[in-house]
């Protein structure tokens, strides 16, 4: 008994960094604002939405596990089984979250395309209330290397740049958007550092899409081996409060006295 109760003091430990690390991507999510995240959280209350949950999961995972151990110090099985419920409500949560995710992938793409389209038509340097937004935006193109959701004929529907003679898209386009004082606004054909007139506009010719669905690929596999991490110490969590729980009680009954 000593030995499975030194296990789940061990992985109650776990779980209390574990819900510190789901409290803390969740505030990451609302306070980022310089990331495709700071744009999807910005267009979209459904990832507002997300991140409010992932605080509340967080949140609730440390508590449990507060509880869990306090439960296994003092041998109180209501805290045990309070916790196995908890944990059990919190897995089964994340496998629905992750079959809705998956299941409506393509939804979530369309929404996210509609979110961009719509950022790209109304993108407009002069209108500060739309400057953190705008701001993140340029960094997705000058960090990713792309320009525009599919390409970079999209930012034809501009509303500014309609009216422009002109061919002029966002200085974070640029293939050499890095070299700019600031990576925000419009550029012209012209160089602002020596003043010379390009023959064309260079400008990356790969969408944020396909360089967003590249970074998910190429990130898929730590993705998949941290939800998996995450999952099997929850279920180590489970069976091992209810195997200490039977084991507290075993013990509390045959200190009943016999008649």
């Amino acid at each position: 008994a000593s030995n499975l109760r030194k296990t789940v003091y061990v992985l109650f430990l776990l779980f209390q960094i574990l819900g510190a690390v789901i409290l803390g991507f969740g505030i990451w999510i609302l306070a980022d604002k310089t990331s495709f995240i700071a744009v999807l959280q910005m267009s979209s209350p459904s990832l507002k939405t997300g991140a409010y949950i992932l605080i509340g999961i967080g949140a609730l995972t440390m508590l449990m596990g507060f509880l869990g151990c306090f439960g296994a110090v003092n041998e109180i099985r209501c805290l045990l089984g309070l916790y196995f419920t908890c944990l059990m409500i919190i897995l089964l949560t994340q496998i629905a979250a992750a079959l809705v995710i998956y299941f409506q992938k393509d939804t979530l793409k369309n929404e996210l395309s509609g979110i961009v389209v719509d950022l790209i038509k109304d993108y407009d340097p002069s209108n500060e209330d739309k400057r953190n937004l705008q701001d993140a935006w340029d960094y997705v193109q000058t960090q990713i290397g792309c320009c525009g959701w599919t390409g970079a004929k999209e930012w034809e529907d501009n509303e500014i740049l309609k009216n422009k003679s002109n061919t002029e898209y966002p200085c974070s386009c640029s293939n050499r958007s890095k070299d700019l004082m600031e990576g925000r606004g419009f550029c012209s054909l012209e160089d602002p550092v020596n003043g010379t007139t390009y023959a064309d506009w260079p400008v990356h010719e790969q969408g944020c899409m396909d360089g967003v669905e590249q970074w998910l690929k190429d990130n898929l596999g730590i993705i998949l081996g941290v939800c998996t991490g995450v999952a099997v110490i929850e279920l180590l969590g489970m069976i091992l409060s209810i195997s200490l729980c039977k084991n507290i009680h075993s013990e509390d009954y045959t200190k009943v006295p016999k008649s």
